[in-house]
């Protein structure tokens, strides 16, 4: 029989879900701030003009390599010493990099740090996620992962804002600064009760590798990973190299990859909050991700068809691509639903950052396309491919709106 716990005051609720939208706020600022300041950076270390793509791809690369190992140590770490210990310790890691970031005056030096703020960024968005999910009801942990999502993209339009008006060096001292003052309002934060419950019990925590000891739950993770895919390969690709795409068009006015950034995530911002209510209304997450794909769908298509018009469309539809993406919160909500108590923080962490971390392969794909296809046969090669994978995961996947998480997981 299910044992009852006892429900968390509305205060520690509040302050999670708080706590958890201000991580994701940093994570993105972040996250987002190398696309925004790239050709800065570079051609201020002394990256000659040719090299801009290649060597804002391999850093790219790093920064998510990062994330991918950063996601299995925070996720483990997360089941095995509570959800908490993640928050702390992995904001703490991105600002010591973040600053560090600021003094840079190499190419090795700078992959080095983005491999190390990647690592500290990959806890925020998992256990922010995980922790919300537990403390709140079953029928509420939907709005507070969309209240998460739909602050913590505006991290993006800050990003956008300071690396627009300061130098990028300051932007990432900016960055590191933001993270060491989100430590003080963690403290206070309650751990999560479900997580507590389990850890006085002789039950197995945080295998990483167990979740691969059947078939039936390694397709369920893969097929989590899978949804996720299109919207790294709008962001990694159509979003970071927009300067680069402009230029391919033909446009009289290139676009600027900061703008581009803030534009897309303003719109991933609305998208969020609208695909929480899509959700609510049709009391079914599978039926509103397939809403949202067939718009990210739609809407890369308008990318290569539509933009080259003016600059102001090229925006727009930057706008329009994070939109369609915008079901980010709803993808993370699943993804810490489809698996119990012992190993779900090792599922919420390790499951975005391998989407994210799917970058370095779409990169790797999309580069070695370049040649024979040129840029905007190998995106679309490249999204096509992320966009049936995606499809295809959705299909099989298990519905979790109103499902119950007070459970473990029996991993054989």
């Amino acid at each position: 029989m299910q044992e009852t716990l006892t429900p968390h005051p509305q205060r520690a609720i509040n302050l999670a879900v708080l706590v958890a939208a201000l991580g994701y706020f940093v994570d993105i600022y972040d996250l987002l701030l190398f696309s925004i300041v790239r050709i800065a950076s570079l051609k201020s270390i002394g990256v000659p003009e040719s090299e801009l793509l290649s060597t804002g791809s391999m850093l790219l690369s790093m920064q998510m390599g990062g994330m991918l190992v950063g996601g299995i140590l925070w996720g483990i770490l997360g089941d095995k010493k509570g959800r908490i210990s993640v928050l702390f310790g992995s904001i703490i890691l991105y600002s010591f990099a973040n600053i560090a970031n600021g003094f840079v005056q190499s190419v090795p030096m700078y992959s080095i740090l983005r491999i190390i703020a990647g690592i500290g960024l990959a806890g925020e968005l998992g256990a922010g996620i995980t922790l919300v999910s537990e403390v709140m009801s079953k029928e509420a942990r939907g709005w507070g992962s969309t209240v998460v999502a739909g602050i913590g993209v505006t991290g993006a339009v800050l990003a956008a804002v300071i690396g627009d008006t300061y130098g990028w060096r300051t932007c990432f001292f900016i960055g590191g600064g933001m993270g060491f003052a989100l430590l003080a309002l963690r403290i206070g934060v309650y751990e999560s009760g479900m997580f507590e419950h389990i850890k006085k019990k002789n039950i197995s925590r945080g295998n990483f590798f167990r979740i691969f000891s059947t078939r039936k739950n390694t397709w369920k993770y893969l097929r989590v990973i899978g949804i996720g895919m299109p919207t790294w390969f709008v962001v990694g690709i159509l979003i970071t190299f927009s300067p680069e795409f402009g230029k391919v068009f033909g446009m009289a006015e290139i676009p600027v990859a900061g703008k581009a950034v803030m534009y897309s995530y303003i719109g991933l911002c609305i998208g969020d909050i609208l695909s929480g209510i899509t959700t609510y209304s049709l009391r079914s997450r599978k039926k509103a991700m397939l809403i949202f794909m067939t718009m990210t769908t739609i809407f890369i298509a308008s990318y290569f068809i539509f933009s080259p018009v003016t600059l102001t469309m090229f925006y727009f539809i930057c706008a329009l691509l994070g939109f369609g993406t915008g079901y980010w919160a709803m993808f993370v909500t699943i993804a810490s639903e489809q698996f119990g108590t012992n190993i779900r923080a090792t599922v919420t962490t390790t499951a975005p950052n391998f989407v994210r971390g799917a970058v370095v392969p779409i990169t790797a794909l999309f580069n070695f396309l370049r040649e024979p296809l040129g840029i905007s046969g190998s995106a679309l090669t490249v999204g096509g491919i992320t966009l049936i994978i995606g499809f295809l995961a959705l299909w099989k996947m298990e519905e979790t709106y109103g499902k119950d998480l007070h459970y473990v997981e029996e991993l054989s």
